[in-house]
């Protein structure tokens, strides 16, 4: 598949009929399943009793540590192994760069134990970019404001490391070196860096973590005016998106993806979030993998990215929870639209009024490698708790309290009481829900 080839078949997906849409999901689907029973033994083994005529739930769902503890076998192609890749990730300038010219690796966020890591090939990256160039936008009006302003583009995100943003990014800027129309600055940057960044390339489309976006907000020196700001990564609450837009002046939105599944929705000018279904199956089921009816907050959900080849994630476990919607949009989208319940983490305040977004700290934790899964506990206006699961704990704490504490002094606060819980991170025993960063009491 070629870019233009993605973007006539994206284009077509716009106008399909909702039973069209469904033909051409089994269409993509049974070409996927045929792909990955021929090319990968993980799943020439896990299929091995389905046979040519199977429907959807035929497939047995698969999980994150599954698949990457089978990595080996689960790439289509053989020359590709998690050593080669592990290997590649070790140097930082290979970040938007092509394993053995063919791949672009990523590493996910992590947010439910280990990250995974995840190649896309170049069917799967023109997919990419056919949404982000036909969807992304709510709103034409802010499509023709944005193109009219040179189409630049800012995003604070984290700025290093194999992650879809910062990857996808440089991938751009490593093939048209020449057009410097998109940017991403460090979101753990001292609040003073990331503003002067931003009033120097005056971007037409600021995107961001909503907590992160929403502490700029508040800095007067900010003086850029956007012709609109699209949030990922947590839940955009109706709060932040008036706080964002009245700031800044113009239409904000949201969408939703992951690394694995790629764009799974876009916002629509209601408000409501579009699956792009013609190139991912969204399932909303129960904590049994049982589906759950239209309207339904689900306990999670499974994805199929009908555009990866080379690491197929079909029927693939997300723990996040939706609510599936079949009713008509008012915006005319024939695709159907969900809800979905974001991240919950919590906003630090310490001492003399800072705030910090959990997005930064959790970004720093995250790198941490010998962990497998934490969660950080404000327990006090000048006291932190972390809880680790590490093989390592004592060294794995040790790293990342220099870390925390790096980031903290950048700040002005040098005093911070950092230490290592006995407890293991665990969720709320009465809501079930898991917040990496919260404040206790």
């Amino acid at each position: 598949m070629s870019l233009i080839s993605a973007m006539i078949k994206t284009h077509r997906g716009n106008n399909l009929s909702g039973e069209k849409l469904a033909q051409v999901q089994q269409r993509r689907l049974k070409k996927l399943v045929d792909h990955a029973r021929k090319n990968s033994p993980f799943y020439q083994s896990l299929y091995g009793n389905i046979g040519d005529d199977f429907h959807l739930a035929d497939l047995p769902p698969v999980s994150k540590p599954q698949l990457m503890e089978n990595f080996d076998q689960v790439v289509t192609d053989r020359h590709v192994t998690m050593k080669a890749v592990d290997a590649f990730c070790e140097d930082p300038d290979n970040v938007g760069r092509m394993l053995d010219g063919k791949y672009l690796v990523f590493r996910t966020s992590g947010s439910t134990g280990n990250p995974a890591l995840v190649l896309y090939d170049k069917g799967c990256i023109d997919v990419s970019s056919a949404v982000a160039a036909l969807r992304t936008f709510a709103r034409p009006e802010d499509f023709r404001a944005f193109m009219r302003h040179g189409k630049r583009t800012a995003g604070v995100f984290a700025d290093y490391g194999f992650y879809l943003a910062c990857g996808m990014s440089r991938y751009l800027q490593l093939k048209m070196p020449g057009r410097q129309t998109k940017i991403t600055v460090d979101v753990n940057a001292p609040e003073e860096e990331i503003i002067r960044k931003l009033n120097a390339f005056r971007p037409a489309m600021l995107s961001g973590y909503p907590s992160n976006l929403a502490l700029l907000a508040d800095y007067g020196e900010l003086t850029i005016r956007p012709d609109v700001v699209i949030t990922g990564g947590e839940l955009l609450t109706d709060a932040v998106r008036k706080k964002l837009s009245d700031r800044f002046g113009c239409y904000v939105q949201t969408h939703y993806s992951c690394t694995e599944a790629g764009e799974i929705a876009c916002e629509c000018s209601q408000g409501h979030l579009h699956i792009n279904e013609d190139w991912v199956i969204v399932e909303p089921v129960d904590e049994h993998c049982r589906p759950v009816g239209n309207g339904v907050l689900s306990d999670k959900v499974l994805v199929t990215n009908l555009a990866n080849s080379i690491q197929p994630f079909i029927r693939y476990e997300l723990t996040d929870r939706i609510i599936l919607h079949h009713e008509k949009c008012a915006c005319g989208k024939n695709s159907r639209w969900l809800e979905i319940e974001g991240r919950t983490d919590d906003m630090l305040l310490f001492e003399n009024g800072v705030k910090i977004a959990p997005m930064s700290l959790y970004k720093i934790l995250e790198e941490i490698k010998s962990v497998r899964r934490f969660q950080l506990v404000q327990t006090g206006p000048a006291r932190l708790e972390l809880r680790l699961n590490s093989d390592h704990r004592e060294a794995a704490f040790e790293e990342a309290q220099c870390a925390l504490r790096s980031f903290f002094q950048d700040r002005g606060m040098d005093h911070l009481e950092i230490t290592l819980s006995s407890l293991p991170p665990q969720a709320d025993p009465v809501s079930g829900k898991y917040k990496h960063i919260y404040r206790a009491g």
